[in-house]
C-alpha cells in the first residue's frame, strides 16, 4: 500500500482583521492564477483544491453552527445558572465551588464532540508503567446502553469516534468492539470510525467481519527493540509485540482500513532512532506523545502504576522529534497538548476533565445527556484544532492506494 493522505491545496485567502497586520494583499492571486496552478498538478491524484468561494462559504457555515450552538447552549446553561443565583442572596457568601461551576457553564458553552475517545473497558493484558488509564474498574456498558451513549452524541454533533482502552479487543474477544465500530459506521453513518490497541489480540477473522467499517487503527509501539518493550511492560510474556505489529500492519493493507502507530517518548526509549521502521511501516499518522503524569492513575497514592521513573524533559521530547523531523507523518503532543484537547468518555460514559492533573468525571451523559456532561469536560477547542485533532480521518477521503 502506497500511502497518499489527501493534499490540500489552499488559495490564498484574505480575512479582514487577521492578515491585516500581514499585508497579505501581496499573496493574493486571481481565481485564474490558482486554476492554472491546478491545472499544472493535475496528474496529482491526492492533491483537494480549497479555491476562496469554497474556502469562505466552509467559514461562514462554520460560523453560523458556532453560533446557532453558543445560543442553544447558552439557553441550556442560563436557566441553571438562574436557579444557582436565586439560591444566594447579594450579602451571602458564596463557595468559590459554585463559582467556577457557573464560569465553568459559560466556558465550555459552545462545545461541540466532534472528536470522541470512548474508553470502554479499563482492562488490559500489557503493564505499561507509564499507562494514564488503569484497571481501576471491571465495568463495561451493556451493548445496547453504549449504543445509546453513541447516539445522543451523533445528535450532538459527532463526526469521530475513536475506541480505545484498556485494550478494547480483550472484551468479548473483540466482538462487543466489532458491533460497536458495525453501528457507528453503517447505523450512525459516522465519517470515521477508529481504533487504538496494543494489536496483541487482534486475529484476521476480526477484520473479515469488521474491517469495512473500520477507518483507521492505531497499535501503540513504544520501541522496535523487544528488550525495551519488555522494560516498558508493553508485551505479554515473552510473546514478540513487533511481530505483532507488522502482522497487522499487513492485514490493514489487506482488508483497506488506515494503518496509523502511537508511541509514548519515555526514559527507555527517548534516544532511540526509529527513522528506519518508521519509513517501513508506512503508516498514515505516526502519533508520538510525551509521557505524562495523570494523578490516581499512574501517579500518587491510589494509582496502580508509579510513571515518575518515565518522564522525560521538555528538551529531550523537543530532541526525539527533530531527530525524526524527516517523517512527514509524524504528529506530536507534548503534555500541554494532551491535557485539555481531548474529549475522553470513560467505561460509565462520563467525560474526564483532565486539566488539573487528575481525571474528574462528570456525570454520565446516559443520565443528563451529552450538553450538560460536556460543560465539566475540560475540553479546549482550540487547543484541539491546534495539535491537528482535526484532520482527514475518513478512510474514503484519504485516496490509499492499497
Amino acid at each position: 500500500m502506497n500511502n497518499k493522505a489527501a493534499q490540500q491545496v489552499f488559495q490564498c485567502l484574505l480575512i479582514d482583521g487577521e492578515n491585516s497586520l500581514r499585508e497579505a494583499e501581496n499573496f493574493a492571486i486571481c481565481d485564474q492564477h490558482f486554476q492554472v496552478f491546478l491545472e499544472r498538478h493535475s496528474s496529482i491524484s491526492c492533491l483537494v483544491p480549497e479555491a476562496n468561494q469554497k474556502m469562505f462559504l466552509q467559514l461562514c457555515i462554520r460560523f453560523l453552527q458556532c453560533i446557532f450552538a453558543t445560543v442553544l447552549a447558552w439557553i441550556g446553561v442560563r436557566g441553571q445558572q438562574v436557579h444557582r443565583a436565586s439560591q444566594f442572596s447579594s450579602t451571602e457568601n458564596v463557595n468559590p465551588a459554585t463559582i467556577k461551576v457557573v464560569n465553568n457553564d459559560i466556558s465550555q458553552a459552545a462545545a461541540t464532540p466532534s472528536s470522541v475517545n470512548y474508553h470502554f473497558t479499563r482492562q488490559c493484558n500489557y503493564k505499561c508503567g507509564f499507562c494514564f488509564h488503569t484497571a481501576k474498574t471491571s465495568f463495561v456498558l451493556p451493548i445496547e446502553e453504549a449504543k445509546r451513549g453513541l447516539q445522543l452524541l451523533k445528535e450532538s454533533g459527532l463526526e469521530k469516534i475513536n475506541f480505545s482502552g484498556g485494550e478494547p479487543f480483550i472484551h468479548d474477544r473483540g466482538d462487543f468492539l466489532g458491533k460497536l465500530v458495525q453501528y457507528c459506521k453503517h447505523d450512525l453513518q459516522l465519517p470515521s470510525v477508529s481504533i487504538v490497541s496494543n494489536g496483541s489480540m487482534i486475529r484476521e477473522k476480526w477484520f473479515q467481519t469488521y474491517g469495512e467499517y473500520l477507518d483507521i487503527l492505531a497499535i501503540s509501539c513504544d520501541s522496535f527493540d523487544e528488550d525495551t518493550n519488555q522494560t516498558i511492560g508493553r508485551a505479554q510474556g515473552r510473546k514478540s509485540h513487533l511481530d505483532n505489529l507488522f502482522k497487522v500492519r499487513d492485514w490493514c493493507r489487506k482488508y483497506k482500513v488506515a494503518f496509523k502507530i502511537n508511541s509514548v517518548i519515555n526514559t527507555f526509549n527517548v534516544d532511540e532512532d526509529m527513522r528506519e521502521n518508521i519509513t517501513e511501516l508506512n503508516p498514515v499518522r505516526w502519533k508520538v506523545f510525551q509521557c505524562l503524569l495523570i494523578d490516581g492513575e499512574n501517579a500518587g497514592e491510589n494509582s496502580l502504576r508509579e510513571a515518575e521513573r518515565f518522564l522525560i524533559s521538555d528538551q529531550q521530547f523537543q530532541d526525539f522529534l527533530e531527530r525524526h523531523s524527516s517523517i512527514s507523518c509524524l504528529v506530536p503532543e507534548s503534555n500541554q497538548k494532551m491535557r485539555d484537547s481531548y474529549l475522553i468518555l470513560d467505561e460509565y460514559m462520563r467525560f474526564l476533565d483532565c486539566r488539573e492533573g487528575r481525571k474528574d468525571p462528570s456525570k454520565s451523559i446516559l443520565d443528563v445527556g451529552v450538553e450538560e456532561a460536556i460543560q465539566f469536560s475540560g475540553f479546549d477547542e482550540k487547543m484541539f484544532l491546534k495539535r491537528g485533532g482535526k484532520y482527514v480521518w475518513s478512510k474514503a477521503d484519504m485516496r490509499l492506494d492499497w
